[in-house]
């Protein structure tokens, strides 16, 4: 069986920021919502999905905020995209697809916890990570657990990853440590770029394994100097945005193929939804119904 993955974040993001402002009956935008239920159906239909589950940032701020105050918050995000956060939980549950809405623990470290758990399965045969996010390109194992970019329709397994990053899946946590990651509020370390950070831990893996004189390095980089200056002198620095960049995989959920198997769209619940928000015209789509005890009709 193949298990998808999908960052439900992710996709009520770009549900927003891509269609225009829809209001519901009560004057709520509901746009996003309108969007990640139009893409999760035709995710469900056109890959014949079997097995799928669907995280949320529940809550904007996690454990990591607590780690460093510098981590991203939900600054700068709409009102009436946060509003839809709940509406949209709602409407994947509609759907019959298990959700995952994360409180201490984000999305991503869902989405980690669950890509460990399964992979491990020899009934699976393969874990699709739906989101382009780079966070989630450590979790990534040869062709069994990739990254599925659904927009531009690609795929990324390990060979993929080294090839896009210069790193290997492992290395990913080290290397947004060290280049920074703005998207999530970690700035790097000082005299790290790309570059230099992908060729030095291609070598080493590890931050920790990194020579701290760059005279012994057994890779030539132009300014190793004051690179490894810059690492010494913010050594903790890197260590903590290590930390922070490194999922967790240790998240309390069931994973389980039984509790990811897709059973259908729940017709009661689906149908009352599109009611209430005014999506008249998407009544209709789904492919497939389940009846309350779970079996498809």
């Amino acid at each position: 069986m193949k298990i998808h993955l999908v960052d439900g974040t992710y996709e009520l993001f770009r549900s927003y920021f891509a269609l225009p402002p829809i209001p519901a009956p009560d004057g709520r935008e509901v746009g996003a919502v309108r969007g990640i239920i139009q893409s999760l159906l035709y995710l469900l239909r056109e890959d014949k999905v079997t097995h799928i589950a669907c995280a949320f940032d529940h809550v904007v701020e996690s454990f990591r905020n607590g780690l460093y105050d510098g981590y991203k918050t939900g600054k700068g995000t709409p009102e009436d995209l946060l509003a839809q956060f709940d509406l949209a939980e709602r409407a994947v549950v509609s759907l019959g697809i298990q959700i995952w809405p994360m409180t201490e623990y984000e999305a991503d470290d869902a989405l980690a916890t669950a890509a460990s758990y399964c992979s491990g399965l020899t009934e699976v045969e393969q874990v699709l990570i739906c989101s382009p996010d780079k966070d989630l390109a450590q979790m990534v194992r040869g062709d069994s657990v990739v990254c599925y970019d659904r927009r531009r329709e690609t795929i990324t397994g390990e060979s993929g990853v080294v090839e896009k990053f210069g790193v290997p899946p492992t290395s990913i946590p080290d290397l947004l440590a060290l280049t920074g990651d703005a998207a999530d509020g970690i700035p790097g370390i000082p005299k790290w770029g790309a570059k230099t950070s992908a060729q030095i831990l291609a070598h080493y893996g590890r931050i920790e394994d990194i020579p701290k004189d760059a005279a012994t390095w057994e890779v030539k980089v132009r300014g190793a100097a004051s690179a490894a200056e810059s690492l010494n002198a913010h050594t903790s620095e890197a260590m903590l945005y290590k930390n922070l960049t490194t999922l967790r995989t240790n998240v309390p959920l069931d994973a389980s193929p039984a509790a990811l198997e897709w059973q259908g769209v729940n017709r009661a619940g689906y149908e009352s939804l599109c009611d209430e928000l005014g999506f008249g015209r998407l009544a209709n789509l789904p492919h497939k119904w389940s009846d309350e005890a779970g079996g498809a009709k």
